[in-house]
């Protein structure tokens, strides 16, 4: 009688309030982290577009050097790496991903740039002056990069992914209109600071949850 008084004892509150917490942690732990997301890139295009935006301000076309460019180029690819690795080790096993999945998403990416890079030859070669050579360049690789994060994002159901490709395209977009050299430094604030205010709010969210 005395094991089922035991069985039955209600439990204690700080026990319970302890196994919600815990329940909580482990489902916050499995989601991906928007702080993570926006993070990221707030800092990678805060410091590559202002390296940009240094750089066309001193170049007499008022567009970017090769140096800053291949800066840029290679903090945009650590960006990526950063993010994929990031979702395919939260969504292992939670939203049934699968590697032909991930090889088409690829094959999209290395398409995307491809054409990107065959419109800014055409553009090249037709003779169009460094400034529209350069928004062009830059507008059709945020557009690439923005609709395949878009796309990802809500194949993938991930909101901070969907959200950044609509930022980056959103940013782009005005900077094309502003052009060089204060198109770069458009990105650089408004899109790397647009991101990282992004990240402070997500972690207020998170704290309170």
């Amino acid at each position: 009688m005395g094991e089922h008084d035991e069985d039955d004892a209600p439990l204690d509150p700080a026990a319970g309030l302890a196994i919600v917490a815990a329940q909580r942690r482990r489902v916050l732990d499995s989601e991906v982290d928007d702080r993570v997301i926006f993070g990221t890139w707030g800092v990678l295009w805060l410091v590559g577009y202002a390296l940009q935006w240094w750089s066309a301000e001193r170049s007499p076309t008022g567009t970017s050097t090769g140096p800053a460019g291949a800066v840029f180029g290679a903090l945009m690819a650590l960006g990526l790496v950063v993010t994929l690795t990031h979702i395919g080790r939260r969504s292992r096993g939670v939203r049934g991903t699968s590697r032909s999945m991930g090889t088409m998403v690829g094959l999209t990416w290395f398409a995307g740039f491809m054409a990107q890079g065959l419109i800014v030859a055409g553009v090249v070669a037709a003779g169009a002056s460094p400034e529209v050579i350069a928004i062009v360049a830059n507008g059709l690789a945020c557009l690439v990069v923005g609709l395949l994060y878009m796309a990802c994002g809500a194949m993938w159901r991930v909101r901070s992914m969907y959200l950044l490709g609509v930022w980056v395209i959103a940013t782009a977009a005005v900077a094309s209109l502003v052009g060089t050299p204060d198109g770069y430094l458009v990105m650089a604030l408004g899109g790397g600071g647009g991101m990282l205010a992004g990240a402070v709010i997500a972690h207020l969210v998170r704290r309170r949850a």
